[in-house]
């Protein structure tokens, strides 16, 4: 769905900066595009993939914010220079899985929203 609407956008632009038609025409291709706008099918889309990217920009961000969290946490406390470093790394691999996871609830959502 991506990659065809990516395809028509590119089209549609090329056409319009390439055309030696005038402005005119150009002004038709806009009202057209407008149309197509503000269709309900269109605008609906629009409005799934605003709530989906709202809720991906929250979802990422905390985890990685959570994680970065641990790991300065791990390397601050008390204990050997090594132990601080195993428990870093340690924070690291459990922060990688927790963004990893937030991606991927984020992405099954936007296939379910589909």
């Amino acid at each position: 769905m991506r990659g065809k609407l990516g395809l028509v956008i590119g089209l549609g632009a090329g056409y319009v900066l390439g055309t030696r038609a005038g402005r005119g025409r150009y002004e038709q291709i806009k009202t057209q595009a407008l149309k197509v706008w503000n269709l309900d099918p269109v605008q609906e889309q629009v409005g799934k993939a605003k709530k989906f990217a709202t809720s991906s920009a929250m979802a990422l961000p905390r985890a990685a914010w959570n994680g970065a969290m641990g790991v300065a946490k791990a390397a601050t406390k008390q204990g050997t220079p090594g132990s601080k470093l195993d428990a870093a790394i340690d924070a690291t691999k459990d922060a990688a899985e927790d963004v990893k996871k937030a991606t991927d609830d984020e992405t099954s959502k936007a296939a379910g929203a589909k």
